[in-house]
């Protein structure tokens, strides 16, 4: 049976020589070069690979310790990319896209992503938004002391709920203004919980992680325990330049 590749990302050429690493299934992570792109790959041992929590860290640890090694410039593929030959690779993706590929590169050179993701506690919020508000205060207690028709109910209900949207906004901006101005790119994406407010990942350049880093701990530390911040300082720049 003819051989089969489990691609992890690009380099721009020449790339690694060696990579003392091992790939999914334990298998030797290698390095091929075809024109001005290398490419990162051990033998795929199955036909497709489920994205499981076990394979999924693997292919994203490949892609760290390259990084790690001192290969910093690297674009990740898709997580179970599988080819046949090395002649597919060149028809499919690099002669296409050779002019995409190298733009890419250009974007990414010197720069790293991180990301952070940013957790609060609603009826916390709301405990502490009623304590400094005595208008809402009041209508609030509106609610529990008398017999109010329904429209007023409803609309009670809606002037807390857009007071925390409000509130939720305005923790949301500090950190926009405090780390936007560090990055190259910003990317903004989906809460993945119903308590995420915030979930960006910055591109920014590879020696100025520590100002971020500081810029991070600064906002943490105005908010106390009110906020849990998840902070990733280092990653593959999957927001930035992923190739599907």
């Amino acid at each position: 049976m003819a051989d089969r590749y489990y691609l992890y990302g690009i380099f721009p050429a020449p790339g690694p020589a060696e990579l003392p690493l091992m790939g999914l299934d334990e298998q030797v992570v290698q390095a091929q070069q075809l024109g001005d792109f290398t490419f990162l790959y051990s033998l795929a041992c199955q036909k497709r690979y489920l994205s499981s929590r076990k394979n999924l860290l693997g292919h994203e640890k490949v892609l760290e310790a390259a990084m790690e090694q001192g290969h910093r410039t690297l674009l990740p593929l898709q997580f179970g990319l599988i080819v046949e030959s090395w002649n597919q690779v060149q028809e499919d993706l690099v002669t296409p896209y050779a002019e995409d590929l190298t733009q890419l590169f250009g974007r990414l050179n010197g720069c790293r992503e991180v990301s952070i993701k940013v957790q609060w506690e609603p009826s916390t919020e709301l405990e502490m938004m009623m304590a400094e508000n005595a208008d809402l205060r009041a209508q609030r207690d509106q609610l529990e002391g008398t017999q109010l028709g329904m429209e007023q109910v409803i609309f009670i209900g809606q002037q807390i709920e857009s007071a925390l949207e409000e509130r939720k906004q305005g923790i949301v901006d500090q950190f926009r203004q405090a780390l936007s101005p560090l990055a190259k790119d910003v990317l903004e994406n989906a809460p993945q919980t119903d308590v995420m407010i915030y979930n960006a990942a910055f591109l920014i350049p590879w020696e100025s992680e520590a100002e971020f880093s500081q810029a991070v701990d600064a906002i943490d530390s105005t908010f106390g325990d009110r906020l849990r911040i998840r902070y990733n300082n280092f990653t593959a720049p999957y927001n930035f330049a992923q190739l599907n």
